[in-house]
């Protein structure tokens, strides 16, 4: 089961971070808006079945802590090398490295989304995007 989930998410991670009519920034963006658009049409009341079961199982089962640290050591990749290419091109600041950014992105992101399903609203997921936006993946100056 989770390994069929996370086919979808790399589908949904390819079909914004490989966008190249957009600038690698605006990939980042676009991805979150597409996660944010899927969690709206549930009423903002399921999330990510990886955090869920990171948050609840990954202590109790060996097997499964492992494979979701896996899963996000793949998962990160293709943000690692998105962020690397906005640095490149000057889009984002290079003062953190791009594997330390794609793991903030995603740990912060599945904060967020925590926090989402108790408000059952976007709020969190919008004040994320606007505070990792204009701190973490902001423009250089």
């Amino acid at each position: 089961m989770l390994d069929r989930y996370f086919d979808v998410t790399r589908g949904l991670v390819a079909e914004a971070l490989e966008d190249t009519s957009l600038t690698p920034r605006a990939r980042l963006r676009r991805y979150l808006d597409i996660i944010t658009g899927r969690l709206e049409a549930d009423g903002y009341g399921r999330g990510c079945l990886i955090g869920d079961l990171s948050l609840e199982a990954s202590g109790s089962s060996e097997l499964l802590r492992a494979r979701l640290s896996a899963i996000f050591a793949e998962w990160r990749t293709p943000f690692a090398a998105c962020i690397r290419d906005a640095q490149e091109r000057g889009e984002i600041a290079s003062d953190f490295e791009p594997d330390e950014l794609a793991d903030f992105l995603l740990a912060s992101w599945q904060g967020a989304i925590l926090r989402m399903k108790v408000d059952r609203n976007p709020k969190a997921l919008e004040r994320f995007k606007t505070i990792a936006f204009q701190t973490a993946f902001k423009e250089p100056t």
